[in-house]
């Protein structure tokens, strides 16, 4: 649909239209897929509602908003699949298919046997992740952090205020946004990843990032965080700057090997793409059944291909 990332596109000024254009293309090419997996919220509902479309949809966001309640009471049969059982307390009533973890590709990080002698945050600057108790936490614990985030426009006001001048602190190197080929090195070469978030955070990508590399995150209780970090395995969970500190002090006694088999048994890729084909399988089945005629999943190579119950 776009030749590149409406994010970081200078020229896009309406995302929505990119959307909406998208859905409608879609509706026209519908008969050409046995289903559709949607990764755009509810902004489908009311089209897919009108059509014979085989579809689910991923939620990627916090569902605890006032203003999303009347839009899943009304759109109430949409299947969906949570990337948390956290994510789904909100609106637990809502039509619940599944439950996918986020996965990587197993060898897109690598094993960093030796911890490093920095702490690392990486994500976005913004009021819900807490960069400010990164910088606290840093500074107690008397250990540098390099921060890699990206300052969305909305967040620009909330660094410029509160975030930037903490940055003057000896202890605190902004890196700024990098990308993936960067990951690598900068969250496997740290003592520890830092994830003081102060929100109910869907899943939080850059637990696994960290843990494919061997390294540890010393995350706040929050959100998904309990369902991704094992503590004392791939990490500490806390609830306090003052036991983030401790878990600082601590977390040389992690072993980086079990840290990234937990993310080798847990988050892979290869995990993630078996249980979206299971779910798949069921709703095909499912519509089958209804229909009375039979429909497979067809692969990428122009085969069926059903994948058996707990692979």
């Amino acid at each position: 649909m776009c030749p590149g990332a409406l994010r970081t596109d200078p020229t896009c000024v309406d995302q929505l239209a990119h959307h909406l254009l998208m859905v409608e293309r879609l509706r026209k090419q519908s008969d050409e897929f046995d289903i559709v997996h949607f990764h755009i919220d509810y902004l489908h509902f009311s089209q897919s509602r009108q059509s014979d479309i085989n579809q689910v949809t991923t939620l990627h966001g916090r569902l605890d908003l006032p203003d999303l309640v009347p839009i899943y009471q009304e759109f109430s049969e949409m299947p969906v699949i949570s990337i948390s059982r956290a994510q789904r307390k909100p609106l637990p009533w809502v039509n619940w298919v599944g439950n996918v973890y986020h996965g990587l590709p197993k060898e897109l990080f690598s094993f960093h046997p030796v911890p490093g002698k920095y702490l690392a945050f990486i994500g976005r600057i913004s009021p819900e992740k807490r960069p400010d108790r990164v910088i606290e936490i840093a500074t107690a614990a008397g250990i540098p952090v390099k921060m890699a985030a990206k300052v969305d426009r909305v967040d620009r006001a909330y660094f410029e205020e509160k975030i930037k001048p903490l940055m003057d602190s000896p202890w605190v190197e902004f890196v700024g946004e990098i990308g993936d080929h960067d990951k690598n090195d900068f969250l496997g070469s740290a003592l520890a990843c830092l994830f003081p978030i102060d929100w109910p955070e869907p899943f939080g990508l850059a637990m696994i990032e960290a843990m494919a590399c061997g390294t540890p995150t010393i995350a706040f209780r929050n959100g998904s965080v309990p369902e991704i970090i094992e503590d004392g395995v791939s990490g500490f969970i806390v609830d306090s700057v003052k036991a983030a500190v401790k878990a600082v002090e601590r977390v040389g006694f992690i072993d980086r090997k079990s840290c990234r088999a937990a993310f080798e048994s847990r988050f892979t890729s290869k995990r993630m793409t078996h249980d979206y084909l299971r779910i798949y399988n069921q709703m095909i089945g499912h519509r089958e059944q209804s229909s009375g005629g039979p429909e497979l999943l067809r692969s990428g190579v122009g085969e069926s291909q059903l994948v058996p119950e707990g692979a």
